[in-house]
């Protein structure tokens, strides 16, 4: 069955998760920064001014386990500078990008948005992260998607939250499945997306719609891997390569290339892996993010660098949602898409767009 783990549907997204420790384990609960230091962080967050410890006056982070069919899920919740669970608070739910974790880029918005007066939550998907679920890492989008409602179940009953006031940020792919989400689920009031990747379309058609020959080659090794995988065999994982940095560098997407300067080497988490079970591709290459894309009725904001490579497929999904004419498409001068999860600059640029956007949307007078 060697064939099925050099099926690389899209070889240049393939992660190392041991090559991620070859600094022994400094990865343990840090991360490498640019400049090759080790940041220690005892809630293992990698991302720039990260919380350290819960100090009065300033944003708490809460490590929280809820569950969600049956499966742990580990959470973080953040919580206002002077927090008082008698009051009410907007909300907002933060879903993480493929193969990343609560501890990186979907951190670092939860806190600067619970910096702005707002409870946040922010979970590792089930089967991924430090949340249960067997086998490790399936990827499928109906369970990505409950992840979404799953979150806003549990922070929904969270002291002080007002129910009538909550949000929904999705980066990468989690603004995918947010979309897809926030379609049905009425109590978003508004919808947010940073750097959206279409999950189901980048499976199928490859990215930038790049592999659309080989698309029934692909299933029918997807379905070969499943059909193992239900008799017991071993279960086959794509993303999975360990490439060289001189095999990054030759990658022909730069948001591939840039993903692993940040997942393997910058913001490197333990729990982090782009490998995902072969069989979840069964449901990704049927899926699309921006099927019934209309039904979202909420206000809408999509964020998104101009020199990203991923841009298209926020352009895609914002044309086609027209259930909404209370909707923004703002792309951040000269972001790639990675940049947008780490740049100061370009933070502040959709921190610049998300904090009216939310002020509005979840305004208290609309509870």
């Amino acid at each position: 069955m060697e064939r099925f783990r050099n099926l690389k549907e899209n070889p240049h997204e393939a992660h190392d998760y041991e090559g991620r420790r070859r600094g022994g384990d400094d990865w343990a609960c840090g991360r490498r920064g640019r400049g090759g230091g080790l940041q220690q962080n005892p809630f293992t967050l990698t991302y720039e001014g990260a919380i350290t410890k819960n100090e009065p006056g300033k944003v708490y982070i809460h490590p929280v386990t809820y569950k969600l069919n049956g499966l742990d899920i580990a959470a973080n919740v953040y919580t206002p500078a002077n927090y008082d669970p008698s009051q009410k608070y907007p909300a907002i739910v933060v879903a993480h990008p493929n193969g990343g974790v609560k501890e990186q880029v979907a951190g670092l918005y939860a806190q600067r948005l619970a910096d702005q007066g707002y409870i946040t939550i922010t979970a590792d998907a089930a089967y991924q992260g430090a949340s249960g679920g067997q086998p490790r890492n399936v990827d499928k989008p109906a369970y990505r998607i409950e992840d979404v409602h799953g979150m806003a179940d549990f922070i929904t009953r969270y002291p002080g939250v007002d129910v009538a006031r909550l949000g929904l940020l999705g980066v990468c792919g989690g603004g995918g499945y947010s979309l897809v989400a926030a379609k049905t689920d009425k109590r978003f009031v508004s919808i947010a997306t940073l750097s959206m990747f279409n999950s189901g379309r980048v499976r199928r058609n490859g990215f930038a719609d790049s592999q659309l020959d080989t698309i029934q080659q692909r299933l029918r090794q997807v379905s070969e891997a499943r059909a193992q995988e239900m008799a017991g065999g071993e279960i086959l994982y794509a993303g999975d390569a360990n490439l060289t940095d001189e095999q990054i560098a030759k990658l022909p997407f730069e948001m591939y290339r840039q993903g692993y300067e940040y997942y393997w080497k910058t913001h490197a988490h333990p729990n982090s892996t782009f490998k995902y079970t072969m069989s979840s591709l069964l449901d990704l290459m049927r899926w699309d993010a921006t099927d019934q894309i209309e039904l979202i009725d909420q206000p809408l904001l999509m964020i998104a660098g101009s020199k990203a490579d991923s841009l298209y497929m926020s352009e895609d999904a914002f044309t086609k949602a027209t259930g909404t004419t209370d909707k923004e498409l703002f792309k951040i001068e000269g972001a790639t898409h990675i940049e947008t999860y780490w740049v100061p600059e370009y933070v502040d640029a959709a921190m610049g767009k998300l904090t009216p956007f939310f002020a509005r949307t979840l305004a208290s007078d609309r509870s």
